[in-house]
């Protein structure tokens, strides 16, 4: 049987929104989010957080003691360092077969979409070497200079029949670690694109990002 952990880096501090790993959102602190998404998510067999917060450290020995914790190391903790690198470390510390990524800044994600992804890759191994999250982009785009990326403004078709772009989102990733080893990434050579509604894609990365999902949880709850 597969050996499934999934890893979750959290920085105690943060560039664009201050102490946003654990400040509140629709009533809770935000990593509290996908840590109980990920309990329950049945594929799993360990949950591993990486931080250098003694915040978050002991929210989760307070509400998530079922979850294991990594203490991220003083040579990891820039914010420069490449997330390959921390994954890396840590798969020195967790042995497992497959290893799922995602992050707290992915509050809106569903345990069904994440069954669905580990569930897809597993039955695509022979085909895929790993698998990422997209979101489905079908609009104009253009490059810096105002070249059209993919369209011809000569010919505006109905976007809706745009061949589709997609957009690396951030929220799963499933990979092994001698994928990681010989590619030097997470998404392999050969990797499964797995699209995913863009309602649970909202990655958290300012201040306005954490107003919106406060206000999309808010509304769900009611």
């Amino acid at each position: 049987m597969t050996q499934l952990a999934a890893l979750v880096p959290m920085r105690h501090h943060s560039q664009r929104v201050p102490e946003k790993n654990f400040r509140h959102l629709a009533g809770k602190p935000l990593f509290h989010h996908i840590l109980t998404t990920l309990q329950n998510v049945s594929e799993l067999d360990a949950i591993y957080v990486d931080t250098d917060s003694p915040v978050i450290v002991e929210g989760i020995g307070a509400s998530f003691p079922g979850v294991n914790i990594i203490d991220r190391p003083e040579d990891l903790r820039a914010d420069e360092v490449s997330m390959n690198r921390i994954i890396t470390h840590d798969m020195s510390v967790v042995g497992a077969d497959l290893y799922l990524q995602t992050h707290s800044t992915n509050p809106l994600l569903q345990a069904g979409t994440i069954s669905k992804a580990i569930q897809k890759f597993l039955e695509s191994r022979s085909e895929f070497d790993s698998l990422f999250s997209v979101t489905r982009l079908q609009t104009r785009l253009y490059d810096q200079a105002g070249k059209a990326l993919n369209h011809n403004p000569g010919d505006l078709i109905q976007t809706q029949d745009l061949p589709p772009l997609y957009e690396e989102n951030s929220c799963i990733y499933l990979f092994t670690e001698a994928g990681l080893k010989k590619n030097g990434h997470r998404i392999g050579s050969s990797p499964y694109l797995f699209e995913i509604n863009p309602g649970e894609a909202w990655d958290i990365d300012t201040p306005l990002d954490f107003e919106i999902v406060d206000f999309m949880m808010k509304k769900n709850k009611e």
